[in-house]
């Protein structure tokens, strides 16, 4: 039988939390002895996605951010979740610079860098009931 592995923080929806978050994921991670490379893509796709929580999630006020890390083999699955004003249109917002900030101050590719920087992202939303991010990342998948 697999060995599995399960970690869970709530943290407030400020800015200076998301170096935190990045932080304690990668920690947690780090059991597997991942690659710098394999390390850098975790602490980007889980730096977007708590990003966008608190941008816009919470917009103009504060929230609870919710992520789950649970690790089963060399598999991590990470789950970022609010409980903003959620996403009306999924499909369109994972559209490359889709945004809904000011065109100055977005990029709208949030989404694209988690689905870059991981191997199967998901994305899951209610208007005004939040939003659950789901992220897979196989850890030195080449080595195995």
């Amino acid at each position: 039988m697999e060995e599995s592995n399960k970690t869970a923080i709530f943290f407030d929806s400020h800015s200076s939390n998301e170096a935190f978050a990045r932080t304690a994921v990668s920690a947690f991670v780090s059991q597997l002895d991942p690659t710098v490379e394999e390390l850098a893509d975790i602490k980007t796709a889980v730096s977007e996605a708590v990003t966008n929580c608190i941008v816009h999630a919470y917009r103009e006020s504060f929230g609870r951010i919710y992520i789950t890390v649970r690790i089963k083999g060399n598999e991590v699955k990470i789950t970022v979740k609010d409980k903003g004003i959620g996403i009306e249109n999924i499909e369109r917002a994972l559209e490359p610079e889709f945004t809904t900030g000011a065109d100055d101050e977005r990029s709208g590719i949030g989404f694209s860098v988690m689905a870059a920087f991981t191997d199967k992202l998901s994305v899951r939303s209610k208007p005004n009931k939040g939003t659950t991010v789901t992220m897979i990342k196989k850890i030195n998948a080449k080595s195995r």
